[in-house]
């Protein structure tokens, strides 16, 4: 629009356009238009307009004449991009430009660069983001976590240097660096550093020349009345006055809207069915629809669209509300286009200057006089649920751009907001479309911006409005005016699903505390605060639940709907606790209200039933009867917690000790305040002792949530503080007498002798009735050991995150997230984890797998709570045994004391008095007594435990106390002299008695570490007494606290244990090595026999260890006669599936080995070629860029070729069966033959059968010269030339050429296999021919041994490559898989013609040959830089056994001809690197006198450049050419030696076992080649020269050179993955600015990158989808047969993931490569720490691919986790 095309232009040059655009057009316009168009002047009409009287009614003829001819012209389905082109063009030229004349009074592009040059631009930089593109928020300085800034802004920051969170935008939100309240510190960029100091205040508009602000003023508010009637009018088919067209026609569209109800499938199968279109056409109609809200479906009279219309309500009236559809007028449509065209336009001027900006913001939101609402933004916003989705979009774009740019506008527009908050609420309540395309999520710019907020909240009492608008819309209440969630319809779950972004704004407004408080704001936070208490009074007492006796539940109740409530309200009452902590004056009213509404809340209790009266150990109290287990109880109890937290705000700001007159403490009665949060606690302990099995799932999943960290801050945490609260304002023997009555325990501790427990009949009860007692008694230790809450006992907020933390890595060392999920977070998502975690912990660094871990620090150990509040129990089991373990590896004793408690707050400190009174001391001593007799069943050992851990929490109060007394009489604690006293209704003695005589029976001994530590603090407290009262003020020797002493004594002890446990195992392991030996000598001749297989077995492995060989044979050579064979050795193998041993032979039963075969792009070097066309692709000579290749690979695994059919019908019928049952895939697709490998489940789809040994040598044979072998080889191809000619036609030209002597032509060489063998020979050339050419088998057809032959030659190129590349030796470094897989293969590979007819594979041996010698008979044999020569040479070699089979004579032996068909095929490869060598002229001073290779090199060198003339550059460096030739034959050499190798069973040499130098001699005597490769070329000169003179001849060779192809140099680099940035956010950069292909300039919704290629697809969607062998697959999957051959590695831009895919049904996820900085990947990028590249992660990617180990990896994964199954891969 204006920046970009038009602007820039002068007039007559758009006219030129316009000229162009409308000669194109495919509809032209009537003539008469066309001429109006070329005569159009934008600079006329808009000096008519200045003129005018009336501006408006101007303009609006001037739109009414020209919108409906330019817009909405005819269907829309149907337009071209030249067409849209037109109608912008038309758009700029017509509509816009004129109204920029006038603005501006001059041309547009020099007037908008005048502006922008005097403009001062704001400080703001107002970047609004895409969908998908990179936000980074910074945890240290953001004043809260929707502070975010973009890319540019971050990187020129000072913040990337912070602790920063990254995350992905969901698009429409900005950026905001240039605002100071959203930064504690470094608010600006470099780029948006304020210049000079602006004055803030002056306005912008008194810049602009006052002319041109009226005009602005005019035109602004002409076009933005136009653009808001248009967007919220509401008639079809008419318009506004001044703007109907001068003739109307009877056109119409039928325009579909877009719902968030239905599907996409449920609108496609609609659109096919209403205006009969295509698939794709209703595919691309709803994803329009979806993008931008509408679209229209039909176009044409009013009964053609109306008849559309009405078959899409039928259609889709059925399961929901009907899709919503309108026959508009076509001129009501263009109307409305032009609006969005014209709103947007409006926003790109105001980019050019602040004045322009201002006065469109005073244009917006100028107020009629008469009404309220009435200005343009509020009709705007108040109508925004009836816009469409692009509407709404454009208009939100502009008012961010416009009103929250200028900041006195954003404070006037934010009043507007707030004032029709409600009503804006309640329209998005109703609406369906998302919050994001919602005007309501604007409240996320205006109310986390601190100052807004306050102001808002004084001036519009915005915080009791915000909750006033949730209560309100939360209407379903029960009678005493709870909510009530339980019966639910589906309409209102999803109501209360929208009306939860209220309590998102709430917490935008209370984010940030206030510093300083005015009386205003004290007034109205207290009044949104008793707004919040009415709130929190309706979920008090909610969904209360009643235990079932008798029968289980029939319906789970709701209890979901309570609990995201819960959870979305806890951050809000954390932060009125915040707030409130900042002001005395607050805190003090709020506390007022609280327990106002508290006791409002108590009053509606049916409790003040039965008073009775409970009495025990001497004390007695007054309370009601009231019972958990069978009257109603609830876990919602907000009211109660709130007043826990502010009265632990009390404590922590000491208004409590200073004013405690303003306190209506004397109001509190703590039975009642105790009285809930108990029964909830009682509750919790009654589940946990299984009575309440028969309530269901939902009351378990309550419990569990209720100590969750997500909700436990604000109500497991706060039910403990409110006990603890309750005790210190009791009699702390009547608190516990409560505690025992409500936890129905009384009568177990009050009958006339507690000491004997009587015996209950049922068994049941007593086991329900043990745990509650130990529940209770971990109660009691909470009450009084929980002080790690500022305000409760002395501590600040690190402490408590340290203790934490400490308690979650005693359980096992953890990773960073998994810390932060045991963490609460704060409401700016922060745990407080990283300011303590390194005084806690080491970190360790992850490996190539696994994560880093944090191990907990050994001095830390000290402060270990068995008791932890928020352990669950199994991890306090897991803590416990961890703990000990570590205890008993440092040598100490095992047992766990309790850590020293912190002091508690003078508020709370009477707490302590539990420890010492009567009612606990009587427990105590009641669960000694029993613990006595050890068969009673009347008590547990976890019981005793507790009340040993209390007994020393209360000694260890009482040694703190004496510590840091000054004299004996301030101690109030005397704990030791309480449990020397014989309780009152004991005849046993007292609790320190009792204590003695358990520490040493035998049934206790697991506690007698525990007991002696608390017999020797009893001592050391009595000492300590004893010195004290002795006026010696000492205390006992200082270092040495309590543990120390105990500690001493104990290590003798411990010494002594130790000692005789090693003396014990000693005499064990004596006993078991005696028996051993007895035992191998009664079974001497079975240890003798297993021997001997052993030996068998290793020497397969023997052959490849140097050791192995006979020093006599120096130099081994694997081809050619002087070959040293395997010597004939029995292979003997057993079969996985039957344990059978067998001897490989050729006549045996066959044995085979799993294999899988797979099509492999992997050492590409051209990934454009096409895939070939199956039926006719000519597979013979495999091109030297490798594009498409088939690999084979074992798992190594072996079995008889009868048990594996056996197992493999097995599988088949399983598939059947399985396929009846349920129609899903397996992870292995048999159809397709797979199966998983019987004993390592490694995907496999066929066997190769194992052939036995090469024969050695025969060396009575005569060895022919190369001369004299090529003379008997043409001779005899000549001879099979003739009689194939006869067969064919019956009749042969000419003369019979001479036969060779003993060459028979008609002999049938007998089948060297027994019938198995055969069969598994052909099973296995079916598979790979199969795989190879995506064909149905066909055992005819001449490919199938080619085939063989090219898996044999690529998997050995691909396995050289893998060893070249992770630089190991050629030999002795392959796993035996890996080995077995290529031995077998190769032998395979040379029998295997014998199953083809013979004719075949003389054929392709005689085209084979042509391509090195010339042949007249043989046509179109290929160029030689068109030849792979590594495959030419293995299927040379292969094939030639069959010629060689007809030589009767017995004296031609075949390995002299394979030593040929090596030299000339090396030759062949020197001719190809020296054509194909790109030499740099490098002057290196080389020494005067060439070597002999040098000078040979540069001889062929420039005998090439005779046969080619110009087409080869001159050379002068002898040494360089070499150098090129040395290292470009090298991989050709050694996949050569590999494959002689295999071929002939040849020990390698030792110089090939270990990498080093030395490489090239040893591998070119191995091969039996001169060192000096050109030597070949050189002794056999006059026989190759005219060979090579020929291959240089062939016209491919001067067509490839000259650029007619791809030229492969040699060596071929290996195929990396490609290059990935080091910081992940650069990746999510580049995807959210990769547009879908597809749907014109959309954004990806998926962006995946194809780590193969590069390329960026847009995965998982509709719009990229494509059709493969007649299925539609999606972007990726269908990108990976042109790259990968059906395999894919891709990148998952927006989850940080890699995916895997292999054909249209397998993939899996694999852990990205990319790390935080605690070693941990981010998959779904949900915790946003900043991601860097692992190299060597990525490196076990690349390695994987290389070794074409992924399809492994995916039918592994699969295996493991069904769920993968399942997933639709043929869809991403």
């Amino acid at each position: 629009m204006i920046s970009g095309s038009g602007s820039s232009c002068c007039s007559s040059h758009r006219a030129e356009r316009v000229k162009m655009a409308a000669a194109q057009s495919d509809r032209d316009p009537p003539s008469a238009l066309c001429a109006e168009f070329l005569n159009f002047s934008a600079k006329d009409t808009a000096s008519r307009w200045l003129v005018a009287a009336n501006l408006q009614q101007e303009v609006y003829a001037h739109l009414a004449v020209y919108v409906p001819r330019i817009l909405c012209l005819g269907p829309s389905g149907s337009i071209s991009s030249r067409e849209e082109q037109r109608e912008e063009l038309a758009c700029q030229l017509l509509l816009l430009a004129p109204l920029e004349w006038l603005l501006l009074g001059e041309e547009p592009a020099t007037g908008l660069a005048l502006l922008q040059e005097k403009n001062q631009p704001s400080p703001l930089c107002g970047h609004v983001f895409k969908v998908g593109e990179p936000t980074y928020s910074c945890r240290e300085c953001a004043a809260d976590p929707t502070c975010v800034l973009c890319m540019q802004c971050f990187l020129g920051s000072v913040h990337k240097d912070h602790r920063y969170r990254m995350t992905t935008s969901g698009g429409g939100g900005f950026c905001d660096c240039g605002d100071a309240e959203a930064w504690k510190k470094g608010p600006y960029c470099q780029k948006h550093t304020p210049t000079e100091t602006r004055d803030t205040e002056e306005d912008p508009v008194a810049q602009l020349p006052p002319d041109l602000v009226a005009r602005g003023y005019s035109i602004f508010s002409i076009i933005l009345k136009y653009a808001v009637d248009m967007l919220t009018w509401e008639q079809d088919d008419q318009l506004p006055a001044g703007l109907e067209p001068p003739e109307k026609g009877d056109t119409y569209y039928c325009m579909l809207f877009n719902d968030e109800v239905h599907t996409y499938e449920q609108v496609i199968y609609t659109l096919q069915k209403a205006v009969n279109c295509s698939q794709k056409e209703a595919v691309s109609f709803a994803t329009t629809v979806d993008r931008d809200g509408r679209k229209s479906v039909r176009y044409g009279d009013f009964q053609f669209c109306e008849q559309a219309k009405s078959v899409i309500v039928r259609n889709t009236s059925r399961q929901s509300k009907p899709l919503r559809v309108e026959v508009m007028h076509s001129s009501v449509v263009a109307h409305q286009c032009f609006a969005l065209k014209a709103l947007s336009w409006l926003g790109q001027v105001i980019q050019y200057s602040d004045g322009l900006r201002r006065i469109l913001c005073q244009v917006g939101l100028q107020a009629a006089a008469e009404a309220e609402n009435s200005s343009l933004v509020d009709q705007l916003m108040l109508n925004d649920s009836k816009m469409w989705k692009g509407a709404r979009n454009i208009y939100h774009q502009l008012l961010m751009n416009s009103l929250l740019m200028d900041l006195k506008y954003k404070k006037i527009f934010a009043i507007q907001f707030a004032k029709s908050y409600e009503r804006l609420q309640c329209d998005y309540v109703r609406d369906d479309h998302d919050r994001e395309f919602s005007i309501t999520d604007l409240s996320v710019q205006i109310f986390t911006v601190p100052s807004l907020a306050r102001m808002l909240m004084v001036e519009e009492n915005l915080m009791k409005t915000i909750i006033k608008t949730f209560v309100d819309h939360l209407r379903h209440r029960d009678l005493q005016g709870r909510f009530q969630f339980d019966r639910y319809t589906a309409q209102q779950a999803f109501k209360f699903g929208r009306v939860q972004s209220l309590i998102g704004d709430l917490k935008y407004v209370l984010i940030s505390r206030p510093s300083e408080w005015s009386d205003q704001l004290r007034i109205k936070f207290l009044e949104g605060f008793e707004a919040f208490l009415e709130l929190l009074k309706c979920m008090q007492g909610m969904d209360p639940v009643v235990r079932q006796v008798g029968q289980h539940i029939e319906m789970e109740p709701e209890w979901e709907a309570a609990f995201t409530l819960q959870m979305k309200l806890t951050h809000i009452i954390s932060m009125i606790q915040e707030w409130c902590s900042t002001d005395e004056r607050v805190l003090i009213e709020a506390y007022r209200k609280c327990l106002s509404a508290l006791s409002h809340c108590h009053s509606s209790l049916p409790d003040g039933e039965q008073p009775i009266s409970l009495s025990l150990a001497g004390h007695c109290v007054e309370t009601f009867r009231y019972q958990v287990s069978q009257d109603k109880v609830s876990i919602h109890l907000p009211v109660c917690r709130l007043l826990a937290g502010l009265h632990v705000l009390l404590s922590r700001t000491e208004v409590a000790s200073r004013f405690p007159e303003q306190l209506p403490l004397g109001e509190l009665s703590p039975p009642l305040l105790i009285e809930l949060p108990l029964r909830c606690l009682v509750l919790c302990a009654q589940v946990h002792a299984g009575m309440w099995r028969r309530n269901g799932f939902s009351l378990i999943n309550q419990i569990y949530y209720y100590h969750n960290v997500k909700c436990r801050v604000e109500m497991f945490d706060k039910d403990v503080i409110m006990l603890q609260v309750g005790a210190s304002m009791m009699d702390p023997n009547h608190f516990l007498m409560i505690v025992l009555s409500r936890f129905e325990l009384f009568h177990i501790f009050s009958s006339a002798d507690c000491r004997k427990r009587y015996r209950e009949a049922n068994k049941d009860v007593v086991q329900q009735n043990n745990t509650l007692i130990e529940e209770m008694l971990h109660l009691i230790i909470m009450v009084v050991g929980e002080r790690y809450v500022s305000g409760v006992g002395q501590v600040e907020a690190f402490d408590e995150v340290r203790r934490e933390i400490l308690h979650q890595l005693s359980i096992r060392p953890m990773a960073h997230s998994e810390l932060v999920k045991a963490l609460p977070e704060n409401g700016n998502k922060e745990t407080g984890l990283e300011r303590v975690i390194d005084s806690v912990a080491s970190f360790k660094k992850p490996g190539v797998t696994g994560r880093g871990l944090y191990e907990l620090r050994p001095e830390w150990n000290k402060h270990f709570n068995l008791y932890f509040h928020h352990y669950s129990r199994a991890d306090q089991s897991k803590a416990e045994e961890a703990q000990r373990k570590l205890r008993r590896q440092n040598g100490e004793d095992t047992a766990l004391p309790p850590p020293l408690p912190p002091p508690l707050c003078p508020l709370f400190g009477s707490l302590v008095n539990l420890l010492q009174c009567d009612v606990l001391l009587a427990v105590e001593g009641a669960v000694l007594q029993w613990a006595v007799e050890p068969s009673g069943g009347g008590w547990t050992e976890s019981m005793l435990q507790r009340v040993l851990h209390l007994v020393g929490v209360a000694l260890l109060e009482e040694h703190q106390q004496l510590e840091n007394s000054s004299g004996d009489d301030d101690v109030t604690f005397n704990y030791t002299c309480k449990i020397t006293r014989p309780g009152e209704a004991s005849t046993s003695g007292s609790v320190l008695a009792l204590l003695e005589s358990l520490q040493n029976a035998p049934h206790l001994e697991v506690h007698k570490d525990m007991i002696t530590w608390i017999l020797k603090m009893v001592t050391n407290i009595k000492t300590m007494r004893e010195r004290t009262s002795s006026a010696s003020t000492v205390t006992i020797s200082q270092g040495q606290g309590p543990e120390e002493t105990v500690r001493d004594k104990d290590k003798a002890e411990r010494k002594r244990k130790a000692e005789m446990a090693r003396l014990r195992r000693e005499k064990i392991m004596a006993q078991m090595s005696e028996m051993q030996k007895h035992f191998i000598n009664e079974n001497k001749e079975l240890f003798q026999q297993s021997l001997e297989e052993l030996e068998a077995s290793t020497s397969a492995a023997a052959e490849h260890s140097p050791l192995s060989l006979d020093p006599s044979c120096v130099s081994q050579v694997c081809v050619g006669p002087r070959r040293v064979g395997g010597a004939e050795r029995r292979q003997l193998v057993t079969c996985i599936l039957c344990q059978e041993e067998q001897e490989v032979r050729g006549h045996g039963r066959a044995m085979v080995l799993a294999a899988f075969v797979q099509r492999s792009t992997v050492l590409s070097k051209n990934r454009r070629r096409n895939l070939p066309d199956p039926e006719h692709h000519d597979p013979l000579f495999m091109h030297p860029d490798l594009s498409l290749g088939i690999h084979t690979a074992s798992c190594g695994h072996i079995m008889h070729a009868t048990c594996w059919q056996r197992y493999f019908e097995a599988v088949q019928l399983k598939e059947q069966r399985r396929q009846q049952r349920l129609r899903g895939h397996t992870s292995y697709d048999v159809e397709n033959g797979e199966f998983l490998c019987p004993l390592c489940e490694c995907l496999s789809n066929t066997v190769i059968p194992l052939l036995p040994h090469t024969h050695s040598p025969d060396r009575s044979v005569d060895h022919p010269s190369l001369e004299a072998w090529l003379k008997t080889t043409n001779q005899q191809i000549a001879v099979l030339h003739f009689a194939h000619k006869k067969q064919s036609d019956g009749v042969a030209e000419g003369a019979e050429p001479a036969v060779p002597e003993g060459f028979r032509v008609d002999f049938t060489p007998q089948n060297p296999f027994s019938s198995s063998v055969s069969e598994m020979i052909t099973t296995f050339s079916m598979s790979t021919y199969k795989v190879g050419l995506k064909v149905n088998p066909n055992e005819q057809d001449h490919r199938v041994p080619v085939l063989i032959w090219s898996t044999c030659a690529y998997t050995i190129q691909s396995i050289e490559r893998l060893l070249m590349d992770e630089e190991k030796p050629l030999f002795g470094s392959l796993p035996c898989r890996q080995d077995d897989c290529l031995s077998s293969l190769t032998r395979f590979s040379s029998s295997c013609w014998t199953a083809a007819p013979v004719t075949t594979t003389h054929t392709h041996f005689i085209r084979l040959l042509a391509a090195l010698v010339p042949d007249s008979q043989v046509e179109n044999t290929p160029c030689i830089l068109d030849i792979d020569v590594f495959h030419l040479l293995v299927y040379t070699v292969l094939s030639y056994n069959s010629i060689h089979s007809l030589d009767q004579s017995g004296r031609s032996g075949v390995d002299s001809a394979h030593l040929h068909l090596l030299h000339l095929v090396t030759v062949a490869h020197l001719v190809q690197v020296l054509l194909t060598s790109t030499t740099e002229e490098v002057c290196m001073d080389q020494d005067s006198l060439a070597t002999e290779e040098e000078e040979l090199t540069c001889q062929l060198y420039n005998t090439l450049r005779k046969h080619l003339g110009s087409v080869l550059p001159e050379v002068t460096s002898g040494w360089q050419l070499f150098h090129c030739v040395k290292v470009g034959v090298l991989p050709f050499l050694r996949a050569a030696a590999l494959f002689f190798h295999y071929l002939n069973s040849t020990a390698p040499p030792a110089d090939l076992l270990v990498a080093g130098p030395g490489q090239w001699e040893a591998l070119c005597s191995y091969l039996s080649l001169p060192s000096n490769l050109l030597q070949l070329y050189q002794s056999q000169h006059t026989l190759l020269g005219p060979l090579i003179h020929r291959w240089c001849c062939h016209p491919g060779v001067r067509q490839n050179l000259q650029g007619g192809g791809v030229i492969v140099r040699f060596p071929r680099e290996s195929n990396r993955l490609i290059e990935l940035p080091e910081d992940y956010s650069v990746l999510i950069n580049q995807a959210s600015s990769f547009t879908c292909p597809r749907s014109g300039g959309d954004k990806s919704r998926a962006p995946t990158l194809c780590l193969v290629c590069g390329s960026m697809l847009c995965s998982q969607s509709y719009c990229c989808q494509t059709e493969v062998d007649g299925e539609d697959v999606g972007a990726c999957t269908a990108h990976t047969f042109t790259c990968g051959a059906g395999l894919g590695l891709f990148l998952r831009v927006r989850e940080s993931q890699v995916l895997f895919v292999a054909g249209k049904t397998k993939g899996c996820f694999y852990p990205p490569p990319y790390l935080d900085d605690y070693g941990e990947t981010d998959q779904g990028l949900k915790r946003g720490n900043p991601l860097h590249l692992c190299a060597e992660r990525y490196r076990k990617i690349e390695r994987l691919w290389r070794q074409h180990g992924i399809a492994e990896v995916i039918g592994h994964a699969q295996e493991a986790n069904q769920t993968l199954v399942a997933i639709d891969w043929q869809h991403l």
